[in-house]
């Protein structure tokens, strides 16, 4: 099953779920109208209407508010949960690994690096990933996912809520949490009456007499109680259903991502042999279990997973519940730090992917780390050299030359979205290892992240570049101006594969910037970019990727609207795309006309449209770009079959081509790994 049938899946799944608490409502309603029919009101249709009227109120109210207090995004959820953020300069070797872990796969997958959360003090191995998109998510991992799990157990586990992120998982669990709430403020309500009943049942009226009502009151607190009850327990069933399906396909997800079951299979029977298993502490957990990668109450009714040995056997189908005893005594037997070394040398992200140290008396040997951003640009620390930089070839081994023209097929591509495999995540780790030690901490650091995007749109020519650079100090600060120039110089010998993720990483710690900073970022590097009178197409995907993935996260619940809008209806703005794809895409006319017929062909075979590249091409990109989000995920699916039928129609793909595919597919909420890597 592919991205876009995964996507109609979900909302045929939303659609459903809605449904199902829409009769569980009703059903609550009707109780309570008998439980006020037999003890407040009698069976009186006026006040038995208003007491329907305003139960429908409460619940929906409660709803609503519950997923206003979360539109905050993923973040929101695990800051509820008391997570902490794990910071871009963490020195923890825990941390480092997983912060390295979660970029890789981030860049593999073509989705923005997520903010990074650890419940410290949930000894328990479990995660999730939270958010209304991938824009605005959060992936969050207990303390015992760090303390048990060694770093391809980490990657499995990561894997697969990523795979949740792929999905649109997390808007439908957002929903859960909603209705949840609102289905609960019945029990609410009668918990206050009981009591209310019970603690005024002494008091006297003014005559003296005892007020007889109390004891009703009460009685219909009880009532109510125990009918918020039914619909809770109703709406556990739902939400544990709904969820281990999920469950099982991101497992099986995983293992396509990573290619190796061992590792997320190793994580679930370390759940399954320690005493603390996946349980969560927290006593907001039931709020959060259908998000979770492991059970938070294995035993209870409402297992929201699939049986750990069920999930195991899954992902290895030989396997025997008794090899747990023995998988045991080995996991002892090596300590209780697994990969001790090697996580000394996630705090070496400019030399994990090749784990070049020696150790000496058993201790290894780590390099100093890099200097502090805007120390290391005023410095005009030299920049390692690109392994391999002037060859062809895949980043597994070398980055392909600038300018190559790599052969690729137009369905591979397509059906790579947002179905990353081991191909993608190895040549993740490839670039990210790739990106120099400097840049990566300036991108990480949160002055430094600025820098790091102004650098990208900077110009190499000194007169050009000084003018550029006073647009940030006039904006910002002069130190920042001097990073932004340090930082640019550095980036002249950067591979242009390696723009758009560093750019990803840089966009985690804009987002904890205040809002008026991202707006100041947003005109700065407008004025940079228009600063010698054009546009390049680099320069424009830059910024389009800002307002994508960086500004968009400013209000994470509005930026999402399920697509409803048929291909047919915005054939325009498709014919402006397809035609500015194959213009930057071809120096030739003609090449560009034959791209341009091949993706009308794939998209609109029945519509006459001509080739024609708009003369304001920004002006014309940002409407297409505007018109086709709100495409149903089958325009959607049509529209990047469309583009990839234009840029493979020669049988090649050049960098820029795939960039700007990536980008385009990024704004559509279609994530595309790296195009080129591994062809």
């Amino acid at each position: 099953m592919d991205f876009f049938a995964r996507e109609a899946k979900v909302r045929r799944s939303s659609r459903i779920l809605v449904l199902l608490f829409g009769l569980a409502v009703l059903a609550i309603v009707a109780a309570v109208d008998l439980v006020c029919a037999f003890f407040l009101v009698g069976f009186r249709p006026g006040p038995l209407a208003a007491i329907t009227v305003a139960v429908l109120v409460v619940i929906g109210l409660c709803s609503a508010y519950r997923v206003a207090s979360l539109a905050g995004g993923g973040a929101t959820v695990a800051r509820e949960l008391s997570a902490t953020e794990v910071p871009a300069d963490a020195t923890d070797p825990k941390w480092r690994r997983l912060r390295n872990v979660i970029e890789e796969v981030a860049i593999a997958s073509g989705v923005p690096v997520p903010e990074i959360y650890v419940l410290q003090n949930e000894p328990g191995i479990n995660a999730f990933a939270a958010g209304y998109t991938p824009t605005d998510a959060a992936v969050c991992v207990t303390q015992g996912c760090l303390d048990k799990l060694d770093r391809d157990e980490l990657q499995g586990v990561i894997a697969h809520e990523f795979s949740h992120v792929l999905n649109g998982d997390m808007r439908l669990n957002i929903r859960l949490m909603g209705l949840l709430f609102g289905i609960m403020a019945i029990w609410v309500v009668g918990r206050f009456l009981m009591w209310g009943g019970f603690f005024g049942a002494g008091d006297n009226d003014r005559g003296g007499r005892r007020r007889g009502g109390s004891g009703q009151v009460a009685l219909a607190g009880v009532a109510l109680l125990a009918v918020g009850a039914i619909g809770i327990f109703f709406g556990r069933l739902i939400q544990a259903a709904v969820s281990r399906e999920r469950e099982s396909l991101a497992d099986a997800a995983a293992v396509q991502f990573t290619r190796q079951a061992s590792g997320i299979a190793g994580a679930l029977k370390k759940i399954a042999v320690f005493e603390e298993g996946s349980a969560l502490q927290s006593p907001r957990r039931d709020e959060v279990r259908h998000m979770l990668f492991g059970d938070a109450e294995p035993s209870s009714l409402f297992a929201t997973h699939p049986p750990i040995v069920a999930r195991i056997k899954a992902l290895e189908p030989g396997f025997d519940p008794a090899e747990l005893d023995a998988y045991v005594k080995q996991w002892l037997a090596a300590g209780n730090d697994p990969n001790s070394i090697e996580l000394h040398a996630e705090l070496q992200p400019w030399e994990k992917a090749v784990r070049d140290f020696a150790a000496v008396d058993g201790d290894p040997v780590i390099a100093a780390p890099p200097p502090m951003p805007e120390q290391a640009a005023a410095a005009g620390a030299a920049v390692p050299p690109l392994p391999g930089a002037a060859q062809g070839g895949a980043v597994g081994g070398v980055l392909p030359a600038r300018g190559a023209e790599l052969a690729i097929t137009a369905a591979a591509v397509a059906a790579q979205v947002a179905t990353p495999g081991t191909d993608d995540y190895h040549a993740a780790a490839g670039l990210h290892a790739r990106i120099p030690a400097t840049l990566t901490a300036a991108a990480h650091d949160s002055r430094g992240a600025l820098a790091t995007v102004f650098a990208l749109a900077v110009s190499e020519h000194p007169d050009l570049m000084a003018q550029q650079v006073q647009s940030v100090a006039q904006a910002f600060d002069a130190a920042l101006a001097a990073t932004t120039r340090g930082l640019a110089t550095q980036m002249a010998d950067l591979h242009p594969m390696l723009r758009l993720p560093l750019a990803q990483i840089a966009f985690p710690a804009l987002k904890r910037r205040p809002r008026s900073e991202i707006q100041k970022l947003v005109q700065t590097l407008d004025a940079i970019i228009h600063a010698d009178g054009r546009v390049d197409l680099d320069e424009y995907c830059l910024a389009r990727l800002v307002q994508t993935q960086v500004v968009a996260a400013l209000d994470p619940a509005a930026g999402f609207k399920p697509g409803t809008v048929k291909l047919l209806a915005v054939h325009d703005e498709l014919r402006d795309l397809a035609a500015l794809v194959a213009h930057f895409g071809n120096d030739d006319e003609d090449a560009a006309r034959q791209a341009f017929q091949a993706a009308m062909h794939e998209a609109l075979p029945n519509e006459a449209l001509l080739y024609a590249v708009p003369d304001d091409w920004q002006a014309a990109l940002d409407r297409a770009l505007a018109a086709l989000v709100r495409l149903t995920p089958e325009g959607k699916q049509l529209t990047v079959q469309a583009l990839t039928h234009a840029i493979a129609v020669d049988g090649k793909v050049t960098v820029a081509e795939s960039e700007l595919l990536r980008v385009v597919c990024a704004t559509l909420g279609c994530p595309l790994p790296p195009v080129l890597v591994g062809t």
